[in-house]
């Protein structure tokens, strides 16, 4: 017997139907002889109609009565769902976070798992009851209802997986697994069968929008296998699984599109040890996230950090900067807005050369005219170009298809003539 761990998206639970559609993916694989655990999430736009109805009674909530009034809204679809499996004469219990035994930290609106006692859940399974659980949400160790935040219902799943040691854990959602590129821009996009754990970590972080990043670094660290699925088909999805020998035959497995940035430079700062803790310190306890970070040495007294953050982060972090620059005594902070990001992932850049390059001509000889580069970032498996922002799909299409990563089971060769296999890995 299998253990299989669902997860339900808010846009697969949006109503009755289609919370009766999850119930019965859920009935079938129980009556396959697996044990089954559902977790779901808010049906549809609950949790933004929710947010917009606290700002309507209080500008700025205590992020405390925040988590207390979000966490409602799972709370009516783990019901719903044990009523629906019910109703298919299969015997269901729904849990909320704090009764499935998800312990977090206190921090508010962005809890952090700590741990995840399973035993409750275990006693129903073993009764032969489908347990379904409310993501995106836990306790504190004073009793307080936390939230997980952003894509805190694929970390609820994917940590029940580790947790429960499941066979599978399954994330059905509005998409019917993870592409080449993300198909709305790029028409001849491909699905993927498979990508490893670190590629897609990569393209999470990138903009690819089918999972959250902290899910993929579970499932990564404790050796989850992720089955990307659209809830409503019966087609297979794409695998998210450890990383394989011959995933290093594709050159590139996706690209991706990051479409709003700003950039912030701060100029003419001293070249003095611990500058860059004493920046990123002050910007971490502003609570904004860094994208990427480069830096360039001016002379032997003197250097420019940039960074980039996402457009909406630019009114936190510019105050922070102008003050960093005012303690300094020294410098001067300019913003860029119009910005995105263009990138490249792939495992088998570790071993093949070249492929920078083919990223760059990719760019200059775009159509409709060359894009200019503004910033090139590497990794191990990954290329980034920010660009202007204007030029973001044209881009993404012209380095899709620079790759060969088309309607096709491979890139080959003759598509990507200047990548050459090599001995040791090389991102540039």
């Amino acid at each position: 017997m299998a253990l299989i761990v669902q997860k339900f998206g808010g846009s697969s639970v949006a109503d009755a139907e289609k919370i009766r559609r999850c119930a019965q993916r859920a009935y079938d694989a129980r009556r396959s002889g697996n044990d089954v655990v559902v977790v779901v999430s808010a049906m549809g736009r609950t949790t933004d109609r929710l947010i917009e109805l606290a700002q309507d009674i209080a500008p700025n909530p205590p992020k405390r009565e925040m988590d207390q009034l979000l966490a409602t809204g799972e709370q009516v679809t783990i019901a719903l769902t044990a009523m629906a499996l019910h109703a298919l004469g299969q015997e269901s219990v729904s849990l909320t976070g704090a009764q499935c035994g998800f312990r977090t930290d206190g921090t508010h609106t962005r809890a952090r798992i700590v741990a995840v006692e399973e035993d409750r859940i275990r006693r129903h399974l073993r009764a032969g009851r489908v347990v379904v659980v409310a993501g995106f949400q836990g306790v504190a160790e004073d009793g307080s209802t936390t939230t997980l935040g952003r894509g805190g219902s694929d970390t609820t799943a994917v940590a029940l997986a580790a947790a429960l040691k499941a066979d599978a854990c399954e994330i059905f959602t509005d998409v019917d697994g993870v592409y080449t590129a993300d198909p709305r821009v790029v028409p001849d996009a491909r699905k993927l069968p498979r990508i490893s754990h670190e590629e897609m970590l990569e393209l999470a972080s990138l903009g690819a929008k089918v999972m959250a990043s902290r899910s993929i670094l579970l499932g990564m660290k404790h050796q989850v296998p992720i089955h990307v699925r659209h809830s409503l088909l019966p087609d297979a999805g794409t695998m998210i699984v450890q990383e394989t020998p011959d995933m290093e035959q594709d050159l590139v497995t996706g690209v991706a599109l990051k479409p709003s940035l700003g950039r912030v430079t701060l100029t003419d700062l001293p070249n003095a040890a611990g500058i860059q803790a004493r920046i990123f310190d002050a910007i971490a306890a502003a609570n904004v996230l860094v994208d990427d970070i480069i830096q360039t040495q001016v002379g032997p007294e003197r250097l420019d950090i940039s960074f980039t953050v996402d457009h909406a982060e630019l009114g936190d972090v510019k105050p922070v900067a102008d003050r960093i620059v005012a303690e300094l005594g020294r410098g001067s902070v300019k913003v860029d807005v119009g910005l995105c990001k263009v990138s490249a992932v792939g495992v088998g850049m570790r071993s093949h050369s070249g492929i920078a390059s083919t990223m760059f001509h990719a760019l200059a000889s775009a159509e409709d005219g060359p894009i200019r580069i503004e910033n090139i970032t590497t990794s191990e498996i990954r290329i980034s170009c920010i660009i202007p922002k204007e030029d973001g799909e044209r881009a993404l299409r012209a380095v899709h298809a620079a790759f060969g990563l088309g309607e096709r089971p491979h890139a080959g060769s003759e598509a990507v003539g200047e990548v050459k296999r090599a001995g040791t890995p090389a991102a540039t």
